[in-house]
């Protein structure tokens, strides 16, 4: 490990300046490369930046791959900074260890090893093997925190979940005649959309779409990815002139209904329209939401963004299956009853989900408020 050490007459801040290169070239390829995890490379001699490269879309070049084609043969016997261990095996691509072994780099600095069963240690085996000379751990905590997608999508099996609402100052999603257009500012409604883009799905529940009739999708001016729109609708009562139905030939849409379902004229007249019907079976009339996650997962989408009303929203977090909490308050005061929560049932203050890593940004005249619950 790095953190407290000099390593050849080489500073450790020397080592962290890199590294954090290699952290804010990843920040390029987030929400355009999934399922494949974000990653950034960092190719350094002579104290010189020589290359830096990034995760490309599924199937293209990986971070380091990419690092290596831009260095040429200024790779041979400099060092490489990437934040997350060099895969090992084959899938769309070759190995990344071989290319680096292959380039003559001489030494690796990386932040995490990869928890992927396919990888973990042997990336850094393989480097070792070939007499490059290998230290993990650099900056650990904040990729990891970076690469939070990859990581529960790994090990849990499931995609990452955040939960995103919008509020008034005194914790309203709407005015009591229902209207909540808008809460947030525009700039606040911009971020959202970046956020959208930098997720896989956007998942809903069906009382959204019948109360506000959202689009669900992208909508900024910069290249971006269109995510997967998902409805969780038992009965199939989307309305097939909803904004989310007839927008379905342009964005990719997916329904869960009763598995009952799945084969009525309303299902095949939405597969028609465009969307992927899938059914599943429901629990006291419910569906099982790891079972959502999980069918999610095995179609190769690792991170979830929640933008739904109180009822969804209050079942995630009773199931403990929202990783990261995204709260928007606009500059204005409601009053009433609509609380977001109502229904979350914590009667004791002792039973209150706390929040960790809390981040405050501010938006304009709103502000993001972001945490990560403690179950």
């Amino acid at each position: 490990m790095l953190r407290s050490r000099i390593w050849k007459g080489w500073s450790v801040d020397k080592h962290l300046l890199y590294m954090r290169k290699a952290i804010q070239a990843a920040e390029k390829a987030r929400g355009k490369c999934s399922p494949n995890p974000f990653v950034g490379a960092v190719i350094v001699k002579h104290d010189k930046i020589v290359a830096t490269g990034w995760t490309q879309s599924f199937g293209s070049d990986h971070a380091e791959v990419q690092a290596l084609k831009k260095a040429g043969d200024e790779a041979r016997n400099a060092d490489m900074y990437v934040t997350l261990e060099p895969c090992s095996h084959y899938g769309k691509t070759p190995p990344c260890a071989m290319a680096i072994i292959a380039s003559g780099i001489k030494r690796v600095f990386i932040g995490i090893t990869d928890p992927n069963p396919l990888v973990e240690g042997k990336g850094m085996q393989m480097l070792k093997d070939a007499g490059i000379e290998v230290q993990s751990g650099l900056l650990e905590a904040k990729i990891r925190r970076q690469l939070e997608y990859h990581l529960c999508y790994t090990t849990l099996h499931r995609p990452f979940v955040t939960l995103k609402t919008a509020l008034s100052l005194d914790g309203k999603y709407a005015a009591e005649d229902g209207s909540s257009r808008w809460i947030s500012n525009e700039a606040a409604r911009r971020y959202t959309h970046k956020l959208r883009s930098q997720n896989d799905v956007i998942l809903t529940g069906i009382q959204t779409i019948l109360i506000d009739n959202p689009l669900l999708n992208v909508r900024l001016k910069v290249k971006h990815k269109q995510p997967l729109r998902v409805v969780l609708d038992t009965k199939l009562l989307l309305p097939l002139d909803s904004a989310f139905a007839t927008t379905m030939p342009d964005y990719p849409s997916l329904i869960f209904c009763d598995a009952q379902l799945v084969d009525s004229p309303k299902a095949i007249r939405l597969k028609e329209m465009g969307a992927i019907v899938k059914g599943l079976a429901l629990h006291d009339g419910h569906f099982d939401l790891l079972e959502v996650l999980q069918q999610l997962a095995s179609l190769g989408y690792y991170s979830v963004l929640i933008e739904s009303g109180s009822g969804l929203a209050e079942s995630f977090l009773k199931a403990h299956l929202v990783d990261k909490c995204l709260f928007f308050y606009g500059a204005k005061i409601l009053g009433g009853s609509k609380s977001p929560l109502s229904k979350l049932g914590r009667i004791n203050i002792n039973e209150a989900i706390e929040l960790t890593d809390i981040q405050l940004k501010r938006l304009g005249d709103n502000f993001l408020i972001s945490g990560y619950p403690i179950y």
